[in-house]
């Protein structure tokens, strides 16, 4: 039996009460916010026992109503129902059930009876919250702290990586803020990170918040290809690093895939094989392969040494392939093996800022097959963490990208080999459903676009339409989170990251400042030069 007097009463159940909901009254100047948590007392068979054990439940809503303050009464009658002390004002709440533990440190479990109305609603003291979610140490992740109490931490599960994960979020609520604080605790925790970077924002993690170094700088590594040009100017990047790939590495087979030349156009997929074994035994680019497609007379003959017709039209049919590739400006004399990006409690950020679509797709399908083969082989003995930031861009419902066959891979299989995939958008719905079904874990934030929320609904069996209707109210930074990382559903508010964030949104106000003292200054410039040099001209 807990001692409830150490707990503050906040009401009663009433009504109708089940395994999963209950309604409380409370005073009014008692009554929880929206949000808060509670904890009732309930009587449950735990391995053969009876127990009495604390049930916590989340306030979903608060209801305040008076049938003597009417919405008929005038204003006049209503001040003297209020001076008179006559009002009647009843406010009680509807609380969702989450769970209990039986033992300090065991798992979560779900009551088979409903609480008996009558008994008493306490404020959840934050002893037992902090219990309800954490972790042992070397398996939780500190990623911030309840919405409602900045006291109570909140950790995710490293373990409930191993079911994937989707972080979804609109623009500027904070998903790759949050995203950054996952990777310094997976860091600390030995893991090994390759993050997927299409516009820049975890380049300056090597920075601290404030400016200078931190104690994870020398863990994180930028990748960037040369064609890239980058959002950020090189020198500002800590350990940057070339990720190259060379075209001449490439074998016939992966030309033809990665250019898209269909498996049924065996003479073009031929006639690329025989102008690559022209080139051979030299270090050479899309360019020179085209080049010899368009020479095909070197070598595209037949053993009497005349000029094969049917060599010759799949090298004519081959040309608009290569050019496309050729177009993907990506390639260059030498290539980064998958190794330098894999290794222990280490951040591999691979920039893909300034690049086109299909070269971002490219580089980042070249890279992900690597992780692939490397841990499916047993090459890399490590989990490795694969954070996909602008999934949209990478695995669209409606059309084959160069790198969707491998994160859909990665999805449904990765997980067997220790290939552990974070999917990051603020477009949802326009994320292949099949792989975002695979993300058994959802950390969520504002959301209000109706087809991106009902994308959510329909990728999680664990978030409830109350869940769902609380999305637009969240503020930046505030976030509900589902699945197999968290013990039960939590909304929570995420902690202030160590690394500097290198995709905060533009500081308008204080760039139209200096753009207000660059024109000032101009202006200074442009009189005292006219007061030296005198107007000369005529006017029209």
């Amino acid at each position: 039996m807990s001692n409830t007097r150490e707990l503050k009463e906040i009401g009663i159940i009433v009504g109708e009460a089940s395994s999963s909901e209950f309604i409380f009254v409370s005073r009014a100047d008692e009554c929880p916010p929206k949000w808060e948590y509670l904890v009732a007392f309930s009587r449950e068979e735990v391995d053969g026992r009876w127990l009495e054990v604390p049930v916590i439940a989340q306030v979903e809503a608060i209801v305040s109503a008076s049938q003597a303050l009417s919405k008929e009464s005038d204003p006049d009658a209503l001040r003297r129902i209020i001076a008179a002390q006559l009002d009647d004002t009843r406010t009680w709440g509807k609380a969702r059930v989450l769970g209990y533990l039986a033992e300090p440190g065991s798992r979560i479990l779900q009551p088979r009876r409903a609480i008996t109305p009558g008994k008493p609603v306490y404020l959840a003291p934050r002893e037992i919250l902090s219990k309800f979610y954490s972790f042992p140490e070397e398996e939780g992740l500190l990623v911030g702290h309840l919405i409602t109490r900045a006291d109570v931490p909140v950790y995710l599960s490293v373990k409930g990586f191993r079911r994937h994960l989707a972080i979804i979020a609109q623009t500027g609520a904070g998903k790759s803020y949050c995203a950054g604080v996952i990777i310094e605790e997976l860091i600390k925790k030995g893991g090994t990170v390759v993050v997927i970077d299409p516009h820049a924002d975890y380049v300056l993690m090597h920075m601290a918040r404030g400016g200078g170094r931190h104690e994870l700088s020398d863990r994180i590594t930028i990748f960037r290809n040369p064609a890239s040009p980058g959002r950020l100017r090189a020198r500002d990047l800590g350990r940057i690093r070339e990720y190259g790939v060379a075209f001449s590495d490439l074998d016939h087979s992966e030309v033809c895939d990665i250019s898209g030349i269909p498996e049924k156009a065996t003479n073009i997929r031929e006639a690329v094989g025989r102008a690559m074994e022209a080139l051979k035994g030299s270090i050479y680019a899309p360019e020179d392969l085209l080049r010899a497609l368009e020479n095909h007379s070197a070598w595209a003959v037949n053993k009497e040494g005349k000029v094969d017709r049917r060599l010759a039209e799949g090298a004519r049919g081959a040309v608009k392939y290569i050019r496309s590739l050729a177009a993907l400006r990506v390639f260059g004399e030498s290539s980064t093996p998958i190794e330098e990006l894999l290794r222990p409690a280490h951040a591999a950020i691979v920039d893909l800022s300034g690049l086109e679509d299909n070269a971002m797709n490219y580089i980042a399908s070249r890279i992900l097959q690597g992780i692939y083969d490397a841990v499916a082989t047993g090459s890399y003995e490590y989990p490795v963490f694969v954070i996909i930031e602008e999934a949209h861009k990478f695995i669209p419902p409606d059309r084959r990208t160069y790198a969707s066959p491998i994160i859909n891979k990665i999805a449904a299989e990765g997980r067997k080999f220790g290939i552990f995939l974070t999917l990051i958008t603020q477009r949802p719905s326009k994320v292949d459903p099949d792989s975002l079904s695979q993300c058994n874990s959802q950390i969520i934030m504002r959301l209000t676009n109706p087809q991106d929320q009902k994308a959510v609904e329909q990728s999680s069996e664990r978030m409830s339409g109350d869940l769902m209707a609380d999305l637009p109210g969240l503020n930046p930074g505030e976030c509900i989170i589902v699945g197999e990382v968290a013990k039960a559903p939590v909304m929570a508010k995420i902690r202030q990251r160590a690394t500097m964030e290198g995709g905060a949104d533009v500081d308008v106000v204080g760039k139209l400042r200096l753009a207000m003292r660059a024109a000032a200054e101009a202006e200074l410039r442009d009189g005292e030069r006219a007061r030296r040099e005198p107007f000369r001209g005529e006017f029209l």
